[in-house]
């Protein structure tokens, strides 16, 4: 496993928790995720073509600790550029504390889109895999 390559990608999800916080708004978020899950399949399946998928999951997670450590701890400050995504806590299972609910799915969240990265570094890996044909 390699703990080094997951912590430096990882820092992808450090700076999107607090992007996310103050610049970038929720609907165009998902673009940037993209292409951040493109660029970490790719630098995987390069570094780690034995484990891409496991690589890619835990990535994932750590991600998922960077985001949601930013949004718990700059609450005041995510609150007042995300409305909408309050709005929709208010139907979730403890709508009257929203830090905790944030804690709750963002491990959740981090296992879903490792899995996605872990899926598109398999998927490198292939495409970059030298043919054995001669």
């Amino acid at each position: 496993m390699n703990w080094n390559l997951i912590l430096r990608l990882s820092v992808f999800g450090l700076v999107m928790g607090l992007a996310t916080v103050f610049v970038i708004p929720s609907n165009v978020e998902p673009i940037f995720w993209l292409v951040i899950f493109l660029i970490c399949a790719y630098v995987i399946a390069k570094t780690c073509p034995d484990k891409p998928f496991v690589h890619g999951l835990l990535l994932g997670i750590a991600n998922s600790i960077w985001i949601t450590a930013a949004h718990v701890l700059l609450f005041s400050s995510y609150v007042a550029n995300h409305a909408q995504e309050m709005e929709m806590m208010k139907s979730m299972p403890v709508p009257k504390h929203p830090r905790m609910m944030m804690a709750m799915t963002g491990p959740v969240i981090g296992v879903v889109s490792g899995a996605i990265i872990g899926i598109f570094a398999i998927i490198a890996a292939k495409i970059m895999k030298p043919s054995s044909k001669g």
